[in-house]
């Protein structure tokens, strides 16, 4: 791990200090700095004022600040009325591949951006394709649903990336296209998001300060089995673009996914701090729906290292917000997740029976069902856990009614969110039959819960799971007295979410239980140096330090 490690540093190092070697066809002497947005080099036809703001535009749009990039390119309208690809951008900017799908509103709004394009004409035949792409995604809206139009656009980029083979932006865009489709496409062998890491990686070694080349290689390997593949990104990005809260924030996905959680933190910390300044900048009323994402890996993070004071913080900065802006799924996820990670990770039972929907002004929380449900999950779980069988079945049927009513409402290309609330409905049933003494049912719910979260990619919008199914089936089978099988399913775990606190401590008491003194160790081991951050006294590293003494540690009461 040490060597791995060392590697992908080392890359890092390499990658940071690699020039620009000879200049190319279409991008001659184009290397402009986008006010620390990193250095975008697209060449367009438009006047040179126009050309500046253009690359100042597209830098914001590679960065997903996307309200950033629509008031840029509208500037480089004004300033050049004959400028097709202005409107191109603005069309550009309503599209968010990676997040949801557009709204009525945005598709119209990104349909007229494209017509004012064709109308005020492009300059040449690839300017011209590149507004003809974008439409492919818009036109026939109410006819296509958004994975047909997803996948169309990607073809329609990977012609222009091949008819255009020296335009880096070209490539960029199309890999952005493969690893939105990637999303949609379930396949773990990822060959779609590794195509788009190989585009990416080409234009790389050309553009080096390309801030899209740095992100997207993020997204392409924002997954356990590929995710130090992009270290030496996720070590880049916020350097490379530090006006851009998004771009702060972006590296703690894979800090996140390999367990580096104090890089975690000063990641999202500084995405806070430009988040808010981003909202002072544009005067909003609310609090910027990118620094709700952020407090999300915040807590995440703070909490697997049992700086639980901090995290409490980040729960308290959360009640406290009057108001969303925008009020989107982004914002929706954050704000159940937070309190129900908060009860869960500290194996606060009662506390999460207790927890109640925040009401965030009035936030609209009819329209993000899927959010909503984690509060349903972590009461259940509450519930079960104390022994409260009327009250857990009672949650369990909310998140049954809002899977259904989620499977009802799905449209094609949308991620998965009835899975995603299937796994917490067999989570949350799995403990509801053990605390009602059917342990065999409860091991088969737990069992699929298991397996179908294995079969289950995150969404770019959360950290994790709220509790990871394999992790609650070695809990379950601990309290089945199987301590060797439940070691396996830690194990396992842990291999998908590397150093999990309960994950770590699971692993540490079954190893314990099964007579495995050196794996238990080795596991009490890291829960002590996981916890070296530690604000508060968790019975979990007190036993582990008894245990790594040799003195006689008494059990967690928190433990089952």
């Amino acid at each position: 791990m040490k060597r791995n490690l060392l590697y992908v540093i080392t890359v890092s190092a390499v990658l940071a200090g690699a020039h620009f070697v000879g200049a190319q066809e279409m991008h001659p002497h184009m290397h402009e700095h986008s006010n620390m947005l990193g250095q975008v080099n697209f060449r367009i036809s438009c006047n040179h004022e126009a050309q500046m703001q253009f690359n100042h535009a597209v830098a914001w749009l590679h960065s997903f600040e996307y309200e950033e990039a629509q008031k840029a390119f509208t500037e480089v309208t004004v300033t050049d009325p004959r400028c097709g690809m202005g409107y191109w951008g603005m069309a550009m900017s309503s599209y968010h591949p990676l997040w949801a799908p557009p709204t009525a509103a945005e598709l119209q709004k990104g349909l007229s951006a494209v017509e004012k394009g064709k109308a005020t004409g492009a300059r040449t035949q690839r300017e011209r394709d590149y507004l003809a792409a974008i439409e492919v995604f818009y036109k026939d809206a109410d006819k296509l649903d958004h994975r047909r139009r997803a996948f169309a656009y990607s073809e329609a980029m990977k012609q222009l990336h091949q008819r255009y083979p020296a335009d880096n932006e070209a490539g960029v865009f199309y890999a952005l296209t493969l690893i939105a489709t990637g999303t949609m496409s379930h396949d773990k062998t990822y060959a779609r998001e590794k195509e788009a890491a190989q585009i990416l990686n080409r234009v790389l070694a050309r553009e080096p300060q390309h801030p899209g080349v740095t992100h997207y290689l993020i997204h392409s390997y924002d997954y356990p089995a590929l995710a130090r593949l992009a270290l030496p990104a996720a070590l880049r990005y916020a350097k490379l673009a530090p006006a851009s809260a998004h771009a702060q924030h972006m590296p703690s996905h894979i800090f996140t996914r390999l367990g580096l959680w104090q890089e975690a933190i000063r990641s999202n910390l500084d995405a806070r701090t430009s988040a808010q300044a981003f909202a002072v900048r544009n005067h909003l009323l609310g609090v910027w729906d990118e620094q709700f994402h952020s407090m999300d890996y915040l807590a995440y993070a703070y909490l697997q290292g049992a700086q639980d004071k901090h995290a409490r913080s980040v729960l308290d900065e959360l009640s406290k917000i009057p108001k969303a802006e925008p009020e989107t799924f982004k914002v929706a996820y954050a704000v159940a997740a937070i309190p129900a990670r908060y009860a869960l990770e500290r194996r606060r039972w009662d506390e999460a029976a207790r927890l109640t929907l925040p009401t965030l002004g009035g936030f609209p929380w009819q329209g993000f069902r899927g959010a909503e449900a984690h509060i349903y999950f972590a009461r259940a779980i509450g519930a079960a856990r104390t022994g409260d069988i009327e009250s857990a079945t009672r949650e369990v049927n909310k998140l049954k009614t809002i899977r259904q009513e989620l499977l009802a409402a799905q449209s094609k290309g949308d991620y998965d969110w009835a899975k995603q609330v299937e796994i917490e409905v067999l989570v949350a049933s799995a403990w509801l039959a053990q605390a009602d003494g059917r342990s065999d049912l409860a091991l088969r719910l737990m069992r699929a819960a298991a397996d179908l979260d294995d079969a289950t990619e995150k969404h770019p919008v959360t950290p994790g799971a709220i509790l990871p199914a394999r992790e609650q089936l070695g809990e379950l089978l601990l309290e089945l007295k199987q301590p060797s099988s439940a070691l396996q399913e830690f194990e396992t775990s842990l291999g998908q979410a590397p150093n999990r606190f309960n994950g770590l401590y699971g692993a540490a008491r079954a190893a314990r239980l099964a007579g495995d003194q050196k794996t238990a160790k080795s596991y009490y081991g890291k829960l002590v140096a996981l916890s070296r951050y530690a604000d508060t006294i968790r019975p979990e590293i007190e036993e582990a330090k008894a245990v790594l003494t040799g003195a006689k540690g008494k059990r967690s009461a928190r433990t089952p």
